[in-house]
């Protein structure tokens, strides 16, 4: 009776797991970190709709549970009222980096208030542990 080999078996299987190691390093994440300011007062509203700036001042906007896209400050309004359109809630959420300059964030709620949008802006919770 003839046997079967196991080993030329176990080697393709060795060559797939290390391809599969090798390939998941070189996946990024598609999240955009922003640290958020902190405040003691939280609104339990939640717009799909969201414009995000980063420490570097660069813009990001998504609709829904789209990826945000990068987006110019002339192309946010177009953004903005096409946005107001699709969403139900007629909020606009803003998740401005702490390192953000004022200034940059004057000018994006601007270009919403030229929309006539609504825009909240976004911050993570108080740490009532930290506080003395």
């Amino acid at each position: 009776m003839a046997e079967f080999s196991m080993a030329s078996m176990t080697d393709v299987i060795f060559l797939l797991l290390i391809f599969f190691m090798v390939t998941s390093t070189f996946v990024f994440p598609t999240g955009i970190e922003v640290n958020l300011p902190q405040s003691h007062e939280q609104s339990a509203l939640k717009p799909s709709t969201r414009v995000y700036i980063a420490a570097n001042d660069s813009i990001f906007a998504a609709t829904a549970d789209e990826e945000p896209q990068p987006m110019t400050l002339q192309a946010l309004p177009v953004f903005l009222k096409l946005a107001q359109e699709q969403d139900t809630t007629g909020f606009i959420a803003l998740y401005a980096d702490e390192e953000v300059r004022y200034g940059r964030i004057v000018e994006v709620l601007n270009a919403g208030a030229r929309q006539n949008a609504k825009m909240i802006l976004a911050t993570k919770p108080v740490n009532t542990n930290a506080l003395p």
